[in-house]
């Protein structure tokens, strides 16, 4: 098989063209990122690269039996406000160059694949200017991630992949997910935080518990004292000796400069009751903290949260509109955990590729690339429909 690849970014096609079994004479590639070039000579140095779509002389392929590609959902994604919704912005006339390439070259068949959440009108462009209407898959069946994308082709006999069963805590290397999937892998993955998981659902994060004496992992008992030495301190009495978060009982309050409000602030009780109950929501609160600690600068990503508390952010809303306790629902057992991001290994496997096939650049690059990449077992599928006939 001949194969045409647009927007080619880590070579997934050429990946799942292997895993479908399907004999691959030549590959061509179009790609500007330098980074996703790179790993994907180092996994085919056979592919020859062409640069930037738009400098293209696609008849130079006429005769090519594949065509591949999703171009860059960027200007269309959801996340991205003012989003375009039409077919006169940039992300349309990057679609067009996929277009271009297939009159140019005539293909036999193709496989065009974008976001399942661009906009309604987007799609029905898509399916006009390709003559098919698109197959939603979700990554899900076949994956640890939830990743729910549309797939436009004519290769025939195109079906839902049969679920695997493959759960998020099957694919890490260490400690426990709190979810069953992980949330769609992207490309700005590289910046996750543990708000973006539990509040905006993405970029998701996981737990591994506290390492103490001797490089062994310990979950201190979830039983916690406002001061003074916890009982139950692995460390002995030295680090003991630390301040222990608890919930404790709050009350939102204002102040007021000339009968005008001026302040909003949460008063907390010392004495380990909660405030009398009335009619009014705001004074009877509970602050329920879960940093109980860090470790490196204790920045975003390095705090360590436990699993009793499970409210990140204790925030009340002016006006006397009552307050926000911000609590989430996290499934871990008892004890300590720090939360960090998935490990590009991880993030690999999300995606069904092969452990370090994203190696030899920046782990920040690596999960870019990962991020804008394909799920490869996804399209593998999708190409088996052309095994009998180029076997």
């Amino acid at each position: 098989m001949k194969v045409l690849s647009l927007f080619d970014g880590i070579s997934c096609g050429m990946l799942a063209l292997q895993r479908a079994g399907i004999p691959v004479e030549c590959y061509d590639a179009f790609e500007i990122d330098k980074y996703a070039v790179t790993v994907s000579k180092n996994n085919f140095p056979g592919i020859v690269h062409h640069g930037n779509v738009f400098d293209g002389d696609f008849t130079q392929f006429h005769g090519y039996d594949l065509l591949l590609g999703g171009s860059p959902c960027t200007y269309w994604s959801i996340a991205k406000k003012d989003r375009e919704t039409t077919s006169d912005g940039m992300g349309f006339r990057l679609f067009m160059q996929y277009v271009r390439a297939l009159h140019e070259s005539e293909c036999r068949y193709f496989l065009y694949e974008n976001n399942y959440s661009i906009h309604q009108n987007i799609k029905d462009e898509i399916s006009s200017r390709l003559g098919v209407q698109p197959v939603m898959i979700n990554s899900s069946l076949v994956s640890a991630q939830n990743r729910k994308r549309c797939y436009w082709t004519n290769i025939p006999n195109v079906t839902q992949p049969e679920d695997l069963g493959i759960m998020l805590v099957d694919v890490l290397e260490s400690g426990i997910p709190w979810q069953n999937k992980a949330y769609c892998m992207t490309s700005s993955y590289n910046g996750a935080v543990l708000y973006n998981t539990l509040e905006r659902r993405q970029r998701t994060m996981v737990a591994i518990p506290v390492d103490t004496v001797n490089g062994k992992s310990h979950t201190i008992p979830a039983t916690y004292y406002k001061t003074g030495e916890n009982p139950f301190s692995p460390y002995g009495s030295e680090r003991g000796k630390q301040r222990i978060a608890i919930p404790v009982g709050a009350a939102q309050r204002g102040r007021y400069t000339d009968g005008k409000q001026t302040e909003q602030h949460i008063e907390v009780r010392d004495d380990g009751k909660s405030n009398c109950l009335t009619t009014v929501q705001k004074d009877s609160l509970i602050c329920s903290p879960i940093r109980v600690g860090h470790y490196g600068n204790g920045g975003q990503g390095q705090r360590i949260y436990s699993v009793s508390g499970k409210s990140v952010t204790l925030s009340a809303n002016g006006g006397g509109q009552g307050a926000k306790t911000g609590l989430y629902k996290i499934d871990l057992p008892d004890g300590d955990y720090i939360i960090r991001k998935l490990t590009p290994v991880e993030a690999e496997r999300l995606q069904t590729l092969p452990d370090n096939y994203t190696a030899g650049i920046s782990n920040t690059q690596r999960y870019m690339c990962i991020g804008n990449g394909w799920t490869v077992d996804v399209i593998a599928h999708i190409l088996g429909g052309l095994n009998d006939i180029y076997n």
